[in-house]
């Protein structure tokens, strides 16, 4: 895409760009054991990355205009932990976790042509502090109650250096369940001026992320910063969007775009998993029109929403892809 000066222009001249779904969902779908695993799908860019690339591949392939990296629950300190890396082996591990999407990007591009007119993007992944943690509480942001906001960029700050450095074209800071987190964002990414950032929130309502705190008071701190292109939702039932975006319609700046990702709507529980639903997951491609009326510019799926998913998606709102391989 080149530089990102010139995202938001891009984004206007191709919108609504197409966010993937759910990574660590493929990936169990492809036979990957992820549940309870403390570093998610961020372990199989250390042991089996072919895995990450193929499932970012069946993304493109179902119309996906942005992959994210396989880097949600990835961080220095966790890989230095859990596989036992030195710090500059847990860094390039976090690094190679772009160059896979941007490889991936790369032979799509030349696998559509001549046919293909699609550049996708790769947005580099960022998940709350409580994802680290493994206690459920990116759902709730109450460890964010014990720290200041310098404690959260001093730990964003490895993970977000890694992304850059290794040429993500955006950053997705993404699940971010409370105020002090979202400050602590907007202020470190102004530490990396030529980067382009996208700011999602949980949200336990139609009015409230995760913490409690008003969606208003959310989008007004996204607002400070001229570098983020969309501030939004991820990860929530997708029956909450319309509602969250509405009560903010007025406070969104002229130059920030929605972004919006829920997930299936089915309900989580920490014993037994995601419990199945018939209900749901049409949800996404059946809503997506009304999003987009109220300014979402990028749109796509979290949590059990797979490439299935985003062709219909992309259907929805842009028609077929333009790939030779879109039949998928």
């Amino acid at each position: 895409m080149g530089s990102p000066a010139r995202l938001r222009p891009y984004m206007n001249d191709n919108g609504p760009l197409i966010l993937d779904g759910g990574l660590a969902t493929e990936l169990e779908a492809q036979g990957a054991h992820l549940q309870g695993d403390p570093l998610w799908s961020a372990r199989l860019l250390h042991t089996n990355p072919q895995a990450v690339r193929d499932a970012h591949y069946r993304f493109l392939l179902s119309g996906a205009d942005v992959i994210t990296t396989a880097t949600y629950q990835a961080s220095v300190t966790g890989f230095i932990n859990h596989l036992d890396l030195s710090s500059e082996g847990a860094r390039e591990l976090l690094m190679s976790g772009v160059q896979l999407a941007k490889e991936t990007v790369e032979r799509f591009v030349s696998d559509s042509r001549p046919a293909g007119q699609r550049c996708p993007l790769v947005a580099g992944s960022v998940g709350p502090y409580g994802a680290f943690l493994l206690n459920g509480s990116e759902y709730t942001g109450a460890y964010a109650e014990d720290m200041t906001v310098e404690d959260l960029k001093v730990w964003h700050r490895p993970q977000m250096d890694c992304l850059v450095a290794a040429g993500a074209d955006l950053i997705a800071f993404e699940t971010v369940p409370s105020i002090k987190e979202a400050e602590a964002l907007v202020e470190l990414l102004r530490e990396f001026p030529n980067s382009k950032a996208w700011l999602a929130f949980s949200c336990k309502d139609g009015k409230c992320i995760s913490d409690g705190s008003l969606f208003t008071d959310a989008v007004q701190i996204a607002n400070r910063s001229p570098q983020l292109v969309a501030v939004g939702v991820n990860c929530c039932s997708p029956v909450l969007v319309a509602p969250l975006l509405d009560s903010a319609r007025s406070l969104l700046s002229p130059d920030m775009s929605w972004v919006v990702y829920p997930n299936s709507g089915e309900e989580w529980n920490t014993k037994q998993g995601w419990l199945t639903s018939e209900k749901t997951s049409a949800l996404i491609p059946e809503l997506s029109r009304t999003w987009m009326k109220q300014g979402a510019a990028l749109i796509g799926g979290c949590c059990r929403i797979g490439p299935a998913h985003i062709a219909e998606l992309r259907q929805q709102l842009k028609g077929s892809c333009t790939s030779p391989a879109s039949a998928v």
